[in-house]
Formats: structure tokens, sequence, C-alpha cells
């Protein structure tokens, strides 16, 4: 704080202006501070946006003011306008991560790749209740009836019933399915894949309007 004041009272930067500067004067004193503690082969740096305080606004604003010079006088004393220079200068891993943090971002799909994945993921999950209830007919847990079978049987046996022709139709779109999809990506899929095709369904219909968990095929 002494040394602000003596700075103020000789008129030297950054008080070379008509306005009240001390606080930029301590900040000087205290960069002055850290200097004189620093490790033998350390380098510090003084980054500012202030350039019309700290600057050499006469000749090159990139350099300190001239009354400033003595504690740039070595290249381990820094002055920088922009944090971005002294950390591409001495420490570019740092930059990276800068760079990442302000600069990276994800653009948004297109609809048509939306629709595009939620229709996969319909045909998959639809392909695997098929054979679930494809193997139930197998073992004869399930029934393949006539329509006039399924309508007199109350609704309570009709959900142990698939009528024939519908089955007809089921097994068509199963084989076209295979032929459109690839046989390689309809499965068997562990519990886990299970899980997460179904969430990756119930994720995109809801971008597309549906209400959460709308899982029907």
């Amino acid at each position: 704080m002494l040394r602000a004041a003596r700075r103020a009272l000789e008129r030297k930067a950054p008080f070379h202006k008509e306005k009240n500067s001390i606080g930029d004067a301590v900040l000087i004193e205290i960069y002055r501070d850290v200097l004189a503690a620093r490790p033998v082969n350390a380098t510090c740096a003084f980054v500012t946006h202030n350039k019309h305080d700290f600057s050499n606004m006469g000749g090159d604003e990139r350099e300190p003011h001239p009354d400033l010079a003595d504690l740039f006088h070595d290249t381990r004393s820094v002055y920088a306008l922009a944090l971005g220079e002294v950390l591409n200068a001495y420490a570019p891993e740092l930059m990276e991560e800068v760079k990442w943090e302000f600069e990276y971002h994800e653009e948004p799909r297109l609809l048509s790749e939306i629709l595009e994945a939620e229709n996969l993921l319909f045909r998959q999950v639809w392909y695997n209740r098929h054979w679930n209830l494809r193997i139930a007919i197998e073992r004869g847990k399930h029934k393949l009836v006539a329509r006039e079978a399924w309508e007199k049987a109350s609704p309570k046996r009709r959900q142990r019933m698939t009528i024939d022709t519908v089955w007809s139709g089921a097994l068509a779109a199963a084989k076209k399915t295979e032929e459109e999809v690839g046989i390689e990506n309809l499965g068997p899929w562990s519990d886990f894949e299970w899980g997460m095709l179904n969430g990756k369904l119930s994720a995109l219909r809801w971008v597309l309007g549906s209400e959460w968990d709308f899982l029907d095929t």
C-alpha cells in the first residue's frame, strides 16, 4: 500500500492519467512481491486487459508502460494482454483444456436422423417380442386360433391366443425385418442390452413427442 501511494505521489503508471488508480497500483506492487518470492527457475506473468493503465500506449501496447519496465526486464517475467497467449507459450496442455471447455459443443441431431434411429429401435424391439411369442407358440403356451374362436373367447383367454391370419402376417413381417435390418442386428440380446434398447426407444420417442416409457410396437 505504501509503495502504491508512493507511485501516486510520483505520478508513475498507473497514475499517469487523471484518475484514482490505487487499486491498479496495488496489483502492480503485489506482482513485485510475487517476483521477489518466486523460485529461481519459475516464470511469472502479469496478464491484464487494462492496457490503457499498464501498457506503453505511446509505443507498442503489447509492452508494459516504461514506468513498469523494471518488472519485466528478463524472460522470467512476462507482460501479456491475453491469458491465451501465455498459456500457449508456457502451458499448451492447459490451453487445450481451456479451448475444449469453451469451444467444444455438439450439434443437435437432424430430425431425419432421430426418426431413422427410432424406426430401427422399433423394429429391433418388435422382432425380439415376436420371437418371444414364437417360442411360446412352439412350446404350447400360446395358441393360434381362427378368428371365430378368438371372438368367442373371454378377454382373459385372448391374452394367450393369436389369430392365425394375423400370425401369418407377423411371420412375413419378421422375414422382411431380417432382410432389411440384417439378422446380425436383431439379437439375441443380453438383459443389459435389452434394457438399453428399450431405454433408447423410450428416449427418442419422448424427443418426438410421446410420453416417457411409451414402448408399444
